[in-house]
């Protein structure tokens, strides 16, 4: 189960969920974004309702975030293998191993983008936004590397490709020799349409003008 899933412990007396992020006029269908990120405010609320003890929301910390984040790891799906397993390290482990099951780096940090939007969106003041804290950032920072080499998948950006350079016919007459300066005009007309000769389909080598 990933952290996106857990819903289904939260019921619909989740003090939170009259006010729930991203509310649509009536008749008028959530996105998958902002149903996922309603789900996800109110299973944070009915978690601060059974904490021991209880949290309240104005009073909630980055550590409380951690604590809850820490919190989903007992639902995730993701095998991450100790430094003392002959599989550490190794993409597509080839047998099962006793390692524990966590919550995958990527639905942390999708999650606590939602929760973090879905705050403000409650009424919370974005410099008192525990989402937001460093400590937070710090943690998912920890776990996507953590993660990264216990798995030994790499987290890196793809590169963008660089546009090709088109050819530019002035440059390729600008290499010719100066005994093919007159002709490399003319092909010049020709391709270009100019007062040298009448516009055509024809493109004329310039090895044939030599």
């Amino acid at each position: 189960m990933s952290a996106s899933t857990i819903v289904s412990q939260c019921n619909s007396s989740s003090p939170t969920s009259e006010n729930s992020s991203g509310s649509q006029k009536t008749g008028s269908p959530l996105s998958r974004y902002e149903s996922q990120k309603r789900r996800d405010w109110n299973t944070f609320g009915q978690y601060l309702k059974n904490h021991k003890p209880p949290l309240v929301l104005s009073r909630c910390s980055g550590a409380h975030i951690l604590e809850f984040l820490r919190y989903l790891d007992q639902f995730g799906k993701t095998k991450v293998h100790s430094t003392s397993c002959p599989f550490f390290g190794h993409p597509h482990p080839p047998a099962p191993c006793p390692c524990p099951l966590r919550q995958a780096w990527g639905s942390l940090d999708a999650l606590v983008g939602r929760l973090r939007a879905a705050f403000e969106e409650n009424g919370g003041r974005p410099e008192a936004n525990p989402f937001g804290a460093r400590a937070v950032r710090l943690y998912l920072r920890e776990v996507r590397d953590t993660q990264a080499k216990a798995r030994g998948i790499a987290y890196e950006k793809k590169k963008r490709k660089k546009p090709q350079k088109q050819v530019v016919v002035e440059d390729h007459l600008l290499e010719c020799d100066d005994e093919d300066h007159d002709a490399a005009r003319t092909n010049r007309g020709l391709l270009m349409g100019g007062s040298s000769g009448p516009r055509s389909s024809l493109i004329i080598p310039l090895s044939v003008l030599n």
